[in-house]
């Protein structure tokens, strides 16, 4: 990485979130140690009133900090979004609101960073909870298999990467978690880093069944973002072009029998089985050309949230 090249922290308040004065002190601290000037984005994603004066204070005695409160809770990844729309810098850090790593660790990330396109953080060895460690591990196997991917902490937001994969990649809905993957999709160059686990992350994390329920969908969803985005019909096109031919074929069976065997048409539940099979192919294969068109036809993706107020320092 060239020496001095400016960095944009953005960091969301969101669900968890622990000391955020104490937490400010350790990343400004182990940042001045990189050596490379920065910005801190602080982007509030709904009502925290106590953080947000917290957060005012340190507009107040930072030149270099800067707040955004968004009008009500729209979500991590929008959060995230208007951290890089309102950034500066050509590299960009995120952090989390709570301890992960030991902020000592950032060095070692950007000193990682070389000729890569993003470092992702990698929580080793892990000092949390056994359940927290069960459960990543169940998830990244299945993610594993599904994406052919080999990450091992995709539950660490600590991540320094280019500006220009977030030009290219859109972060939505709950896509934040896997950006690494997606990057590394488009042909970016991304690698996982090992950072010692903050002593301070004692969280246990236990989910309702919808919350694992999601996760699996979030995995299948990008699955397809990461093979199919560029062309929906590829996928679309292979499951209704096979239920298509094999309504076709079931349907010619009875066609067949009634043509040179004299056996009746009515009452044949194949025959409603292989024509409900083509319409369903049809449909499929028609929802694919459809996908097409959207993505040859969409400029501008609508924004899905609403800034109420900007904190910074005027430095005039």
């Amino acid at each position: 990485m060239k020496d001095k090249e400016f960095i944009s922290v953005v960091i969301p308040i969101s669900e968890r979130i622990d000391d955020l004065l104490e937490l400010h002190a350790d990343y400004k601290s182990a940042l001045v140690k990189v050596g490379n000037p920065y910005e801190i984005i602080y982007v509030v994603d709904g009502d925290f009133e106590l953080e947000l004066k917290q957060l005012t204070s340190l507009v107040n005695d930072n030149d270099n900090v800067k707040v955004i409160k968004l009008a009500k809770t729209f979500g991590e990844a929008a959060a995230l979004n208007i951290g890089f729309e309102n950034s500066t810098g050509e590299l960009i850090l995120t952090l989390p609101a709570y301890y992960q790593v030991e902020p000592t660790e950032l060095s070692t990330l950007v000193q990682a960073f070389g000729t890569n396109d993003m470092v992702t953080a990698c929580r080793y060895p892990r000092t949390d909870s056994g359940i927290n460690r069960f459960m990543a591990k169940i998830f990244h196997k299945i993610l594993g298999a599904i994406t052919n991917s080999s990450f091992k902490d995709l539950g660490c937001s600590v991540r320094l990467f280019k500006r220009k994969i977030i030009e290219e990649i859109v972060v939505y809905g709950e896509q934040h978690r896997f950006l690494p993957i997606a990057a590394k999709g488009r042909g970016f160059k991304v690698e996982e880093v090992n950072l010692k686990q903050s002593a301070k992350e004692t969280y246990r994390r236990i989910y309702r069944i919808r919350t694992y329920f999601s996760r699996l969908l979030d995995i299948l969803n990008i699955f397809f973002l990461v093979k199919f985005t560029k062309k929906p019909l590829r996928f679309f096109g292979l499951i209704g072009s096979f239920t298509f031919v094999s309504g076709g074929a079931l349907f010619l069976y009875p066609i067949i029998e009634r043509l040179f065997f004299g056996v009746a048409l009515a009452d044949r539940p194949a025959l409603v089985i292989a024509s409900l099979m083509i319409v369903l192919g049809v449909q499929v294969f028609a929802l694919g050309l459809i996908g097409e068109l959207i993505i040859f036809t969409h400029a501008k993706n609508t924004k899905e949230y609403n800034i109420e107020k900007i904190i910074y320092k005027n430095k005039s």
